[in-house]
């Protein structure tokens, strides 16, 4: 069983994952809220079971319902295993778990707006998580710093650790497009648009583009408005820029492909990632990449071979960083390119992380069996 906080991360990060356990012979079962993407999950042949619950709220009450839901569940349905993805199912279903007597393991896909703000939410969180994940089988993590991160807080013990390679990008599906020259130079950010994926330091950072090369620079910006994070920016903030035509306001997609391909260059400020899936399909389709020297971005950039990274929450540096992508010639930037995806075919191709799944679970069903 997959357990996550909405359909759409786990058809996003997850789906060869999920087909890959399918063709394996595996009765897969995944919990989660359903959205839209529910339907793609039951396709490949899943069991998909609809959970409520509120992602954004810090409710006792509720969160005490939601770790009754899940033991219910759990105990009804009598997985083998249970793999928990971000911060609620990792803590309350790590202790339905236990007291169904299942084994689990909590996936830190990153560590997000809860740890990016130290703050008494933050506190919380970490107690939660110390307690919770005493419970888990093992806890597995997508960059070292997230890692040493719980390690020095003390909030898991070295022995139940284990890093993977991020969660994987399909390199086959991202192969490079062959796409019409711009005409105008064009760089892009895709993510969430929130103010911790350094969206505000892009906003500037393209001002300042737009004041020294006027019409020859293009900056795109495209993804949807999460407005339960409480780090949302507000639509009407983003059709704002765009009107002041600092940016092309793209929407979402489901197709990214089609954006990266458009794009001469991919851009991601962010504040922190667990390990950025765009930033890893960007270098697999031959992308030269500006983004910021923080985890889950800096293991997938080789500075000033594969694109250039930039000091985070600092906007005239990401000005400075695309200012040289924009004054490399063409022949170096595809040479970027083919480094960059040569990087992600060595590192961080998604069989490289099936592959351990698989093994972990043949493993631990060995175990309980006693082959």
């Amino acid at each position: 069983m997959l357990v996550a906080n909405t359909a759409w991360s786990m058809v996003k990060f997850r789906y060869s994952l999920m087909r890959t356990m399918i063709e394996s012979g595996h009765q897969l079962y995944v919990l989660a809220p359903g959205d839209k993407y529910t339907h793609e999950i039951e396709m490949l042949g899943a069991i998909f079971i609809h959970l409520e619950m509120d992602n954004s709220g810090a409710n006792i009450l509720s969160d005490f319902i939601l770790i009754n839901k899940l033991h219910k569940i759990y105990k009804e349905i009598k997985p083998d295993i249970i793999f928990h993805y971000t911060i609620k199912p990792n803590i309350y279903g790590s202790i339905a778990a236990n007291y169904a007597n299942i084994t689990s393991i909590s996936m830190i896909t990153g560590l997000g707006y809860t740890f990016i703000h130290n703050n008494l939410t933050s506190k919380v969180a970490r107690r939660l998580y110390k307690f919770a994940l005493q419970y888990s089988h093992e806890v597995w993590f997508i960059n070292q710093d997230d890692k040493y991160y719980f390690l020095k807080s003390g909030i898991v013990d070295e022995k139940k650790c284990l890093l993977l390679p991020g969660e994987g990008v399909n390199a086959q599906k991202f192969l490079p497009l062959k796409s019409k020259k711009n005409e105008k130079f064009t760089f892009i950010l895709i993510a969430r648009l929130l103010w911790d994926k350094g969206v505000g330091e892009y906003i500037e950072a393209a001002r300042l583009l737009k004041s020294k090369y006027k019409d020859d620079v293009v900056c795109k910006l495209a993804g949807f408005v999460d407005s339960k994070n409480p780090q949302a920016i507000e639509r009407k903030q983003v059709l704002s820029w765009h009107k002041e035509g600092l940016i092309e306001f793209m929407g979402s997609t489901d197709n990214v492909k089609e954006f990266i391909s458009e794009a001469d260059c991919v851009v991601l400020p962010s504040y922190r990632e667990g390990m950025s899936m765009v930033l890893m399909e960007a270098a697999a389709m031959k992308k030269p990449i500006v983004a910021s020297n923080v985890p889950g971005c800096k293991e997938l950039v080789k500075d000033n071979k594969s694109g250039f990274l930039c000091r985070p929450k600092d906007h005239l540096d990401l000005f400075e960083k695309m200012r040289m992508m924009y004054e490399t010639d063409t022949e170096k930037r595809e040479e970027m390119g083919e480094i960059a995806r040569e990087h992600i075919l060595e590192n961080f191709d998604e069989k490289i992380t099936i592959s351990i799944y698989l093994e972990k679970v043949h493993g631990i069903l060995c175990e309980e069996l006693k082959i």
